[in-house]
C-alpha cells in the first residue's frame, strides 16, 4: 500500500495510517508523508512470526485430501483468532475510536482480508476502497455482483480449474459468502485480468496488477 499512500499524499490528500504495534510488515515508524497511529496488541512479533510460519509450512507438505481439509481448517481457526485479537484491540481502544470519530475521514482505504477496516468504515458511515488480491471462494465477485456461476467459474483457493469433475463442482457450490464486505465502494484488484480465468467484471473493479512490479530506472541518454 505504501506507493499508493505516498501518491495520495503527493496529490494533496491528508493520510493517516493505522498500524498495530505487532506486525511483520507494517512497522510503527513515523513518516514524512503521512501520519502514523499505533494501537497496542497483547502478543509480540515472535508469536506472530511463528504462527504464520506454521501456517505456510502446513500448506507445503504432501498430504491426503482428508488431512488437507483438516490442515486448512486448523490454519483458518488460528489465523482467524489472530485477526480477531487484532480487531478487538483496535475496536476496544476508546482513544483511537474517538480519534476516528472526531477526524471525520472521507474514505477508509484497506485490505479487507482483516475485517477491522471494513467494520470501521461501516461504523463511521464512510465509503471504503478495497486493496486486495482476492478473497477465498471468490467472495469479491459475489460482492461486486458479477455473474459468477459456480458451474464454470472456479472459486479462489479451492484448487479448482475451469474444467471440473462432479466432485469439484460440488466443492465449488458449497462455499459460503460474507455479508459485511458487500458494503465496499471501489475494488482495487492487485492482479492482472489476463492471468485469470475469463469472467465478467464490474465498473467498480480496477485492476492494478502492475503495482507489484519493480519500477524501472530511466534509460541513460545516448549522445548521437
Amino acid at each position: 500500500m505504501c506507493p499508493v499512500v505516498e501518491k495520495l499524499q503527493q496529490k494533496g490528500h491528508e493520510v493517516v495510517v493505522v498500524v498495530p504495534s505487532t506486525s511483520l510488515y507494517l512497522k510503527p515508524r513515523e513518516s514524512q508523508n503521512y501520519t502514523v497511529k499505533v494501537y497496542p496488541l497483547p502478543s509480540g512479533e515472535e508469536h506472530l512470526a511463528v504462527t504464520f510460519k506454521s501456517f505456510i509450512n502446513a500448506h507445503f507438505v504432501e498430504q491426503s485430501v482428508l488431512n488437507i481439509i483438516i490442515t486448512m481448517y486448523q490454519s483458518v481457526i488460528e489465523i482467524s483468532r489472530l485477526f480477531y485479537i487484532n480487531c478487538k484491540s483496535l475496536l476496544h481502544n476508546e482513544d483511537m475510536m474517538q480519534y476516528f470519530r472526531k477526524s471525520k475521514f472521507d474514505v477508509v482505504f484497506m485490505d479487507p482480508i482483516m475485517m477491522c477496516g471494513v467494520i470501521i468504515a461501516e461504523y463511521l458511515s464512510v465509503p471504503s476502497v478495497y486493496f486486495l488480491r482476492g478473497f477465498p471462494c471468490n467472495m469479491d465477485y459475489e460482492d461486486t455482483q458479477c455473474p459468477n456461476p459456480p458451474s464454470y467459474v472456479p472459486r479462489l483457493f479451492t484448487d479448482n480449474s475451469d474444467s471440473m469433475t462432479f466432485a469439484r463442482h460440488v466443492k465449488n457450490v458449497l462455499v459460503h459468502m460474507l455479508e459485511l464486505v458487500y458494503s465496499m465502494d471501489v475494488w482495487l484488484m492487485r492482479y492482472d485480468f489476463v492471468f485469470e480465468f475469463p469472467r465478467p467484471v464490474m465498473p467498480d473493479m480496477v485492476f492494478i496488477g502492475g503495482i507489484h512490479c519493480d519500477q524501472k530506472k530511466k534509460l541513460s541518454q545516448i549522445e548521437s
